[in-house]
């Protein structure tokens, strides 16, 4: 595990912590999570809010979040909902299909005053869609993100766990949006479709006044308009274990390379780099360093 480096700005990861059922066996995730423990390998300084119940998953995760010396100060306990869990099974791909459970702990993180301060302090807020399925969770969100600096949106379509009106709340708040091409279809085909993948970017840029935008291809790797500034990657060939977590990695390798002032191609290389060194590996979490990385090929 890398150590943090000094005076690195905080970066808040915003929402659902849980369990991925996978067919071989159960593993930690959710999107915040993932960003957060890759940015905290990377050497960043990711704090997490998010919410557990009082539950042996529960403790499992926290015991896991511990013995990775990642910060719980604001991991929020529910004594009366269960922690999170999702049936994550792949396809012929090795794409994950999600079935989220009904009942969970992540639904219903609530706001207190050191969160405020916490995201007031903080120089990045990332947050998703799926955490805004339910009334609780949702209304935190929107009240945090009233006192957000750089907001970084990672779209997370999950059927039938979003509506039109919630994302579209959510993308005017962004300034930073990530999204894979199917989604980047679907959201901009609402506004009328503008041919190629630059053109739908660019509809969804204006329509909500984005900035950045990232796109991720999968196996075609990738494309981001930063600051008015495009670059494309054309992805790494690699053998897939699954997908789980790889698009996670994929944004936290980007935010990384942003922050320790890496130009928008390289950034975008190492994001793809480390994208689809996760993608090699089970589950979300996989041990690495960045003298690995290095020696895997990483544009660093």
């Amino acid at each position: 595990m890398t150590s943090h480096i000094e005076n690195t700005p905080t970066i808040v990861c915003f929402g659902e912590i849980l369990w991925d059922l996978l067919p071989t066996g159960a593993l930690p995730g959710g999107a915040p999570m993932n960003v957060a423990y890759h940015l905290h390998t990377l050497g960043l300084n990711p704090q997490l809010i998010t919410r557990l119940g009082s539950d042996e998953r529960g403790d499992e995760l926290m015991s896991i979040l511990h013995g990775l010396q990642v910060d719980t100060s604001h991991v929020q306990v529910d004594l009366a909902i269960p922690t999170g869990v999702v049936n994550a099974t792949p396809d012929a791909n090795g794409d994950m299909k999600y079935e989220f459970a009904d009942l969970a702990a992540w639904d219903h993180i609530t706001v207190i005053p050191s969160l405020l301060k916490l995201v007031e302090e903080s120089a990045y807020f990332i947050y998703g869609s799926l955490v805004a399925r339910r009334e609780d969770s949702r209304a935190a969100l929107i009240e945090l993100l009233g006192h957000a600096k750089e907001k970084i949106l990672d779209i997370n379509l999950r059927a039938p766990h979003y509506t039109r009106d919630t994302l579209e709340t959510l993308m005017e708040q962004a300034d930073l949006l990530k999204m894979n091409e199917e989604e980047l279809e679907l959201i901009s085909s609402w506004y009328g479709q503008a041919g190629d993948m630059q053109g739908q970017v660019n509809l969804v840029r204006e329509k909500f006044g984005i900035r950045s935008v990232l796109v991720t291809r999968g196996a075609n790797g990738a494309m981001v308009c930063y600051k008015d500034e495009w670059a494309s990657h054309s992805g790494f060939k690699v053998q897939v274990a699954d997908t789980v977590g790889s698009g996670d990695s994929f944004l936290a390798g980007f935010l990384y390379s942003v922050i320790n002032g890496k130009g928008v191609q390289d950034a975008l290389a190492f994001a793809c780099q480390l994208g689809s060194f996760v993608a090699t590996k089970k589950g979300a979490w996989p041990e690495y360093t960045m003298s690995s990385l290095q020696q895997d090929g990483a544009v660093l």
